[in-house]
């Protein structure tokens, strides 16, 4: 009974974690559609370069994202119903996508450990790119996209450490767009606050998963080896344990020479009720209950 007690409390333990493991799925899945729609990222993907940089890491990140919301999102439904209608093949499917999301997200930690500026480099190299190729020929196409890529994050030019860009930083912001930021640092900003975001994420996210597969992993051999849920809500013991019983019984109303197939305690003939050993079914309600004992079979 206490085991059973601890299964329900696993299962609410469950139901809760699953809850959260599925905002966590929207949330990322929210992520990877601002970082691959939104205006801040799309305007670099979007440019119109022989050799983008950003591009295949920013489709790279958008489909990595989208997979790891769709496994944490059906990961917490199948468990959920699992949980319910304990059902351990749900249960075992629920698991498995939550180790594949555990595996997704500690390569994308050991990638972020390893390569911390790696996406930054990226969009500054692009934004460099463009600004290069719009200060030599400003009446191209270049101009125009490098008037995007300000206005996207409200900044204007560049600054150099060493004072070299000023005298073009004054050329392309005048008026108003002299006061704005300078985009290295915009950009660098962004970044930062999206990367905040992104860890938070993924810290959650590992710690999630660990902690729901450990339960479903104890609930599916709990359930599966002791303990069944019957239609009033009372666990009940499964015909697993009372096997053993069944075989013991089995032999010793076998060495009395008794037949447990009868359905009746007492069989009727010519002198009068003869006295017959129980069936096994009566036999093990008489075991559990402790109530009576088992009447001697009659040797031959």
């Amino acid at each position: 009974m206490e085991h059973c007690n601890r299964i329900k409390i696993a299962k609410c333990q469950i139901l809760i974690t699953n809850f959260f493991v599925l905002l966590l799925g929207l949330s990322t899945a929210t992520m990877a559609a601002v970082t691959h729609f939104g205006d801040h990222f799309a305007v670099f993907s979007h440019v119109s370069l022989e050799w983008n940089p950003y591009e295949v890491i920013h489709y790279w990140a958008f489909y990595v994202g989208i997979s790891l919301a769709g496994l944490l999102c059906l990961g917490a439904s199948l468990s959920t119903i699992a949980t319910v209608r304990e059902a351990h093949g749900l249960m075992a499917t629920g698991f498995l996508c939550f180790a594949l999301s555990f595996c997704i997200l500690v390569q994308m930690a050991f990638w972020r450990f390893h390569n911390p500026t790696q996406v930054k480099d990226a969009i500054l190299d692009t934004y460099d790119l463009v600004y290069d190729q719009a200060m030599k020929s400003p009446s191209s196409s270049w101009w125009q996209e490098l008037a995007t890529i300000q206005d996207t994050f409200l900044c204007c030019g560049k600054k150099s450490p060493f004072g070299l860009l000023e005298s073009t930083r004054a050329i392309l912001c005048q008026g108003q767009e002299a006061m704005r930021e300078d985009c290295l640092q915009s950009i660098g900003n962004y970044l930062q606050t999206h990367y905040r975001i992104d860890s938070i994420l993924t810290c959650t996210g590992l710690a999630l998963t660990v902690y729901a597969m450990i339960l479903c992993a104890y609930l599916w051999f709990a359930i599966h080896s002791y303990c069944d849920l019957d239609r009033k809500g009372r666990y009940t013991l499964t015909p697993r344990m009372l096997e053993p019983s069944r075989m013991i019984l089995g032999i010793k109303l076998r060495a009395h020479g008794c037949q447990p197939q009868e359905p009746s305690l007492f069989r009727q003939t010519k002198d009068g009720p003869v006295l017959q050993c129980p069936s096994e079914e009566q036999a093990l309600v008489t075991i559990g209950s402790s109530r009576m004992l088992l009447p001697a079979c009659p040797q031959r």
